[in-house]
């Protein structure tokens, strides 16, 4: 296994165990706002691996907010008994990125826990048909596959990509915001191909299905690995 791989697997590990620890200790708890829930997570990455580098905006979004993309910057939103949220946190472990999202649900409301559940088999899916096609898919494939697994779950596929490139910190100053580093409608290139420096690409994948009536959204994403 390529040694930039092995990198990024250790940086996703930790940050699985960060989530979890956030779970053991109970931090998720109605009456909290987005933002306190959010500060206690980075005070929490610090505790356990020494870290302050993120390489992107940390997200805690629930209630409502959950219905909208990465971009958005929505007021600041207190957790309610019987709510849904999701997490999206990039830490920098070593030089190296993560990208890790998880799903919420406070209480036992029955269609919140099918969103939880869902967006996780869901990206196992299409985990699976990147794997299956993975000479010849595209980004473009797997966003409209993404985007027809939220419709036959029965709910709306939330944002315009589902996925991106991740690596060695900073990989979007060294790449650029362009097309060909998203999972997007309208990348037509093969995700198989190079960087523009000639390196191999490693791809994060992200499932984010809301229903708009319901006001409810759910996220999961990680690291798509090809050994």
């Amino acid at each position: 296994m390529k040694e930039a791989l092995i990198n990024l697997i250790e940086a996703e590990r930790k940050a699985s165990v960060l989530f979890t620890e956030v779970e053991n200790r109970g931090l998720i708890s109605p009456g909290k706002t987005e933002k306190k829930l959010n500060s206690e997570i980075f005070d929490l990455a610090f505790e356990l691996f020494g870290i302050k580098k993120f390489w992107h905006k940390r997200i805690v979004r629930s209630g409502a907010n959950t219905l909208l993309p990465y971009k958005e910057n929505p007021p600041d939103l207190e957790l309610q008994n019987d709510d849904i949220l999701f997490f999206d946190f990039g830490p920098v472990f070593d030089q190296w990125e993560a990208d890790f999202g998880r799903t919420y649900v406070l209480g036992n409301d029955r269609r919140k826990h099918q969103l939880k559940q869902d967006v996780e088999t869901a990206w196992h899916e299409g985990y699976t048909y990147y794997l299956k096609n993975y000479s010849t898919i595209s980004g473009a494939d797997l966003y409209n596959f993404t985007c027809d697994l939220a419709v036959r779950m029965g709910w709306t596929y939330g944002n315009h990509h589902c996925g991106h490139l991740v690596g060695n910190f900073p990989h979007e100053t060294l790449l650029g915001e362009i097309l060909f580093n998203y999972i997007h409608p309208e990348n037509i290139d093969l995700m198989m191909l190079s960087d523009v420096l000639g390196n191999e690409r490693f791809w994060i994948y992200e499932i984010h299905f809301i229903d708009p009536i319901l006001k409810i959204g759910g996220f999961f994403e990680q690291l798509m690995v090809v050994k």
